[in-house]
């Protein structure tokens, strides 16, 4: 076993440049959800954390932990309460459990096409290009413009390079830089001390207006991202590893079954993250570990002053980590471009994913119809 975790669990420079990759997606939600919530700071953080740590030894490759975006997005719009968002993590949790049981899943991805997937994966991508070119760098004006370009030349110059992975030297930019101009180290140690999660009863009026309100929504989201994509993505980057539906349904359950009891926020996988992770040098549950970590560090010790420590990571900076997880995701598409009628099916998905309101849902299902119909010859006989 001892050998095993050797393979599986990695600490170098490289691991810990990959354990960056997914940070851009992650902190900003989890920071949003606990001030426009008000959730308990140590307990998100915390739990975050340590059920990053444990998917990274479960899994063994860089396949992160992250919050369930569609319900965040919703929680930070609508100010919604705690209370509700532990329902809702729970309610899915218990969904996702009879889906993985039943083997509906399995049955799901079954009848998926390969070109809806990468339609997916590219539509996730756009988003979060979008998010990061439209939101994040420009947040600090002329000064963000400049971290971001310096943060952008480093990762196109040393990505890929093993003796010097790049999240390390982009992150550093923007911790030398909040450290000089951003942080109150003063405020930071004033607030230090430890702290742990709080303990919560998930009530069944939470857990039914939870699931009216956020689960419905997430649900599609998840099975599509971070079930079907997810599943794809492992394939793609490591096809020696044999992950099944199942185990990601099980791992999905089993979090968001824990997760409220701890005043936790609902977690997935996410193809976006393994990318990010994957992109800047992480190749084992190492890279995760490494991730958990950090965000059990700022639960345990800087909860109290979390809105000090989490300014080491200007947006500009979690800006281009973000653009090139989008970019890792969006190339995914490349095997299917020999194909006219593949490639039209994943824009297609990828657009409806993109474009309009539950797209990932919508895209999901229109996507297998339109492969469907052109398989039948019914459509686009042209190509």
């Amino acid at each position: 076993m001892l050998i095993s975790l050797k393979k599986t669990l990695r600490f170098n420079r490289n691991e810990l440049s990959g354990s960056f990759g997914d940070i851009g997606t992650d902190l900003p939600l989890i920071v949003g959800m606990v001030v426009a919530c008000k959730l308990d700071p140590a307990s998100s953080f915390l739990m975050f954390g340590i059920l990053q740590i444990m998917t990274g030894i479960a899994y063994g490759i860089p396949m992160p932990v992250q919050p369930l975006k569609a319900m965040a997005v919703l929680m930070i719009s609508q100010k919604l309460s705690g209370n509700m968002l532990y329902g809702a993590g729970l309610s899915i949790g218990i969904i996702m459990l009879i889906l993985t049981v039943t083997n509906v899943l399995q049955f799901i991805v079954k009848y998926v096409p390969k070109s809806v997937v990468r339609g997916i994966q590219f539509g996730l991508g756009l988003s979060l290009a979008s998010l990061a070119l439209k939101d994040y760098i420009p947040s600090s004006g002329a000064v963000g413009y400049l971290l971001a370009g310096i943060g952008f030349i480093l990762t196109i110059i040393l990505i890929g390079n093993k003796k010097f992975p790049p999240a390390i030297f982009v992150v550093l930019i923007g911790i030398i830089y909040a450290g000089f101009f951003s942080v109150d180290f003063l405020k930071l140690f004033e607030n230090f001390g430890i702290r742990l999660p709080k303990f919560h009863i998930p009530q069944q009026a939470d857990m039914i207006d939870g699931f009216l309100l956020l689960v419905i929504p997430q649900i599609a989201l998840s099975i599509s991202n971070s079930i079907i994509a997810t599943k794809r993505t492992v394939q793609d980057l490591f096809p020696e590893r044999s992950i099944s539906i199942n185990k990601i349904g099980w791992t999905y359950s089993i979090m968001n079954l824990i997760n409220p009891f701890f005043s936790g926020i609902p977690t997935c996988h996410g193809a976006g993250g393994i990318a990010g992770h994957y992109s800047f040098g992480g190749r084992t549950g190492g890279s995760v570990v490494i991730y958990g970590s950090l965000f059990v560090i700022i639960g345990l010790f800087f909860s109290s002053g979390f809105s000090e420590f989490v300014k080491f990571f200007p947006l500009p900076i979690l800006g281009i980590i973000l653009l090139f997880e989008a970019l890792a995701l969006m190339s995914f598409i490349k095997d299917i471009t020999q194909s006219k009628k593949c490639l039209f099916v994943s824009l297609v998905v990828a657009l409806i994913s993109f474009c309009i309101p539950y797209g990932y849902a919508i895209g999901l299902v229109a996507g297998i119809l339109l492969d469907y119909l052109i398989k039948k010859e019914k459509i686009m006989n042209h190509f």
